[in-house]
């Protein structure tokens, strides 16, 4: 080892380091604030406000007559599968 490198010890690593560490930081932070669309926090998924929990609290008869307002099921099977699940 050379004189040049006896007052530097170890730390001559920091400011090759340090760079990469801030840059690692940073977007971190810009996914945080930007890629989750806007400041809010990681756990949050609602985005009125409201429970994330009352999508899947919808009963069977109103999935029923939302699929029979799509046209996804006919008139006779919307009946069918409406006396099935009142009985």
């Amino acid at each position: 080892m050379g004189p040049e490198h006896f007052g530097w010890g170890g730390w001559w690593l920091f400011p090759v380091v340090m760079p990469i560490v801030m840059v690692v930081v940073l977007g971190i932070l810009i996914y945080f604030v930007f890629g989750r669309g806007g400041p809010r926090p990681p756990w949050s998924n609602d985005f009125d406000g409201s429970s994330s929990h009352h999508k899947d609290s919808e009963s069977a008869m109103e999935i029923l007559k939302k699929r029979y307002a799509r046209g996804e099921i006919t008139r006779e099977e919307f009946e069918e599968i409406k006396k099935d699940l009142q009985s």
